[in-house]
């Protein structure tokens, strides 16, 4: 644990299975994390896979607060992944569930397991809208306004559930 508390966001995507149900459930476990309080939950958008194939996503994104320090999280994130089969095959393979830590309070992160901004947040419609439909004011430490980053992704299709 950190003791210092932190306002997170975290993208949920599954494309395998039964995708909805899964996120649905995924969230409810979000909310079970220890030292953390889930504060809000995007609505649920069906994509089409970037860069990958496959079935369509359902996505969302998730805001919470905790005392977890980033690489702590990280690791209860991962677990979740595990108990619904996660699997990790190649780069931008079809999942059950991939739970992404997107932002971590103001804090930027270099380092081998985690990079926080995620990386590619803002090349994504599947984070932007969700992120976006949260809050939509935020800032994205070191990149600016999240809002700046949707005229890029315009071209990637997503549809509210």
């Amino acid at each position: 644990m950190s003791g210092r508390r932190q306002d997170c966001y975290i993208g949920i995507g599954a494309n395998l299975g039964n995708a909805q149900e899964q996120v649905e459930q995924a969230i409810a476990r979000l909310a079970q994390l220890p030292d953390s309080s889930l504060l809000a939950q995007s609505s649920l958008f069906r994509t089409a896979p970037v860069d990958a194939g496959g079935d369509d996503y359902v996505n969302a994104v998730a805001r919470i607060d905790t005392g977890l320090s980033a690489q702590a999280l990280l690791a209860q994130l991962q677990a979740i992944e595990q108990d619904f089969g996660r699997e990790r095959l190649y780069r931008n393979a079809p999942r059950t569930l991939d739970l992404d830590l997107l932002l971590y309070g103001r804090e930027q992160i270099s380092g081998e397991t985690l990079s926080v901004p995620h990386p590619r947040m803002t090349e994504r419609a599947f984070v932007l809208i969700p992120l976006l439909q949260i809050d939509p004011f935020i800032d994205i430490p070191g990149k600016g306004a999240a809002h700046s980053f949707v005229p890029g992704v315009s071209a990637q299709a997503i549809r509210k559930i």
